[in-house]
Formats: C-alpha cells, structure tokens, sequence
C-alpha cells in the first residue's frame, strides 16, 4: 500500500469493506498517507482456502488426508501445520516436477509430513558381549534418556553408554524421546535404577 503523492507505504484505514466471490475475496481498503495527508483508495484479492493433499506418517504406517491452505500460503520443510490430526511436521513438498524444500501451496501435488501428536517410538540396543536384545519402545514426546541413565527394560537393568538421535550419536548429555532413533545400552548388576521402560515395549527381537 504506496501512495500515490509521495510514496509512503505508513497509512491508515479509514474504512474497509469486504467482497466475496466463488474464488476469492476482495478487501477495498480507503487510507490516508501518514506522510502527506493523502486520502485513497487500495483493493486487496485474498484468495479463499483450497485443499491440498497430505500424507500423514506415523511411525512406520501413513494414511491421506487433506488440509485447507490459502494457496499464497509460503511451505517450508520443517515448518509445522495444523490438522483436524493434530500438528503435523512437514518433511517433503512434492510439486507435479520433483520435490522441493520450499513452495507456495498453489504449487504442491502432496505435502508429506510427520505427525507431532503420537508417542515417540524408537530402539533400545543390549549389548550382551557378542550378542544384542533389542526391543522397540513408546514413550511421551518429551521423556529425557541421558547418557549414563540406569533404567530396567524387560529382564535387563542396563547402563545407557551412547544415545544416537536424528542428527548424530552423542556418548555424553541428553536427548529427548521425540528425537532419539536408538539408545545403547550394557547390562548392569544393579538393583536400583532410574526408571522401568518395560511397560513402553512394542516389539522385540531375539538375540542377535
């Protein structure tokens, strides 16, 4: 909104009316120039939400979905976006040519995303001298598994040595669940620990 005297973009509305069509809307804006006292006119076409397809993963199944977007709307993976699922993360903006990082929604064929509302889920190695238990967990978004943690897991009281996330693996400090793919772990002779995921389990493997 410039005007068209001195080319201020600083105004004021003085008055604003709304106008409604089946593809958009239209805001007739009346201003006054901050600067030089200008008064004028400005339309402004706000097109009407479209709905835009989405893949939804949780964990290791997915479903479709669609999600209602202005279509000037910026993307960006990474960015997060409200679903009658729950928030969501977008990890992939597909257009009709390839996949891109960033897009306006008029673009996208398929936005793919993960969902930020189910439990965590990721690995817990055993490291048994040869041989590795591994069992597979849920937890709440936000539990904290540090580094040198004493937690029970099945049959196992184990010492956390190494936790690898979904940037690196780190032997020191902490991470939350909603980012941890894996936490190693060794048996301990303990009696005490910190905690006892065993009722987290959702799969586990035999000795490997």
């Amino acid at each position: 909104m410039e005007c068209p005297i001195c080319g201020s973009k600083n105004a004021t509305i003085l008055k604003t009316k709304k106008i409604n069509s089946k593809k958009n809307s239209r805001r007739e804006l009346l201003l006054k120039c901050e600067n030089c006292g200008q008064v004028f006119n400005e339309s402004i076409i706000e097109e009407k939400p479209q709905s835009y397809r989405l893949v939804i993963s949780e964990h290791e199944d997915s479903f479709k979905t669609s999600v209602e977007l202005s279509p000037d709307q910026k993307l960006n993976v990474g960015d997060y976006l409200q679903t009658k699922f729950g928030k969501v993360e977008i990890t992939s903006l597909e257009t009709t040519q390839r996949r891109e990082s960033h897009v306006k929604a008029r673009d996208v064929k398929t936005i793919w995303a993960n969902s930020k509302e189910i439990p965590a889920r990721f690995g817990i190695s055993v490291d048994l001298h040869g041989k590795v238990a591994s069992f597979k967990v849920e937890t709440v978004r936000d539990f904290k598994i540090s580094v040198d943690d004493v937690f029970k897991i099945d049959n196992f009281i184990i010492n956390v040595y190494m936790i690898k996330t979904e940037d690196r693996k780190t032997s020191k400090g902490f991470a939350k669940a909603r980012v941890i793919k894996r936490v190693y772990g060794r048996p301990v002779n303990l009696k005490r620990y910190d905690y006892d995921l065993t009722e987290s389990i959702v799969s586990k493997k035999a000795l490997e």
